[in-house]
């Protein structure tokens, strides 16, 4: 590979090396929502589990945990892209 090209991947590694950051700012975001939904549904009273609003609590629980595991498997991808990069470059 010559310098050029060498040069163009690092200045690619730089600009996801940021995403990267992004992202994970953004899943500890997510994670931090997600926990705060599973925890506000485990304190709903028993006499509240058949009612509409324990049903979309539930529903925004298990909605914020795929969220999560889809970016997460994201974030994860992006890091393999950086490594190939990496192994490209060199």
């Amino acid at each position: 590979m010559n310098a050029v090209r060498r040069k163009e991947i690092s200045r690619v590694l730089r600009r996801l090396t940021d995403l990267t950051e992004d992202l994970s700012d953004i899943l500890g975001d997510i994670e931090n929502i997600k926990d705060e939904e599973s925890e506000a549904l485990e304190n709903i009273p028993e006499s509240l589990q058949e009612t509409e609003r324990y049903a979309q609590s539930e529903a925004a629980a298990e909605n914020l945990e795929e969220a999560y595991d889809i970016f997460s498997d994201m974030r994860d991808s992006l890091d393999d892209v950086i490594n190939s990069l990496e192994a490209a470059q060199e």
